[in-house]
């Protein structure tokens, strides 16, 4: 998922985690160094700033980044290398969602909604 961002209907935008390459850490000098997450999961955040969306184990989750308010949730499936579909519910107006996604550099997912609307989203570092 996820991280990832995702523009609902309504006009929400969210926010889904994908792909942050390498590992980040100290070197030879005792730091710790973190496993980066694979695939599509981390968290990704919407052009606007206003959803962040987590993608872990195939269920993702979009929270307003100003409130915390849960506003999406759902699955995502990797339908090719590079390209993940989202599909879920907007918890604000009760309706389903549905997003393909390509991503198009470790950092950032294109990604368009059924209804035709696109957006980008953007790993969080």
């Amino acid at each position: 998922m996820t991280h990832v961002r995702v523009l609902t209907s309504a006009g929400a935008a969210v926010g889904f985690g994908l792909l942050l390459t390498g590992c980040l850490g100290g070197g030879s000098s005792g730091g710790q160094v973190r496993a980066a997450p694979s695939g599509v999961e981390g968290a990704w955040i919407d052009a606007q700033g206003t959803g962040l969306s987590t993608l872990s184990g195939g269920s993702f989750q979009t929270v307003a980044t100003d409130t915390g308010q849960k506003l999406s949730e759902g699955s995502y499936v990797m339908s090719g290398e590079n390209q993940v579909q989202i599909s879920g519910t907007s918890l604000i107006r009760q309706t389903p969602i549905s997003f393909n996604c390509m991503m198009v550099s470790m950092n950032q997912l294109t990604c368009t909604s059924s209804a035709g609307q696109q957006f980008v989203l953007t790993r969080r570092a």
